[in-house]
């Protein structure tokens, strides 16, 4: 099974909680047992798995991730997005979740987040099935 997605983001750094598109993408799958794949289609937006009961933990993976690479450092890239680049390869464009009895194999406090590092722009991302 598979689903393409439309995500909005609303500022430059942004981390948009997709977490309940996916379930309920899960929840339509007659898929029980597998794997789910999703990849975000984009040289400067990511996804990644962290909490998303507390707000600020993603105020701190921006804060920690822009002391890291900061928005201007003599890039050589023209386009002034060159941090976003580098953001996006460390945070990553896939991830992997295995599915098992119809549901995700997610952590109490795990949430699925696109994070756009050059926003706000509206993203595609792609959500495949793997059944077993």
């Amino acid at each position: 099974m598979y689903k393409s997605m439309r995500v909005k983001s609303s500022r430059k750094n942004d981390m948009v909680d997709i977490t309940d598109k996916v379930v309920n993408f899960i929840n339509e799958s007659p898929v029980s047992e597998g794997l789910l794949v999703i990849n975000v289609l984009h040289t400067t937006a990511a996804v990644t798995i962290n909490e998303n009961a507390d707000p600020d933990v993603k105020k701190d993976i921006y804060k920690e991730l822009s002391k890291l690479i900061p928005a201007h450092d003599n890039y050589k890239h023209i386009e002034g997005n060159a941090d976003a680049h580098i953001k996006t390869s460390l945070v990553g464009t896939n991830e992997t979740i295995i599915i098992k009895n119809n549901r995700l194999k997610l952590g109490s406090w795990q949430g699925i987040f696109l994070c756009d590092f050059d926003g706000p722009r509206t993203r595609t991302v792609i959500l495949k099935i793997i059944s077993d």
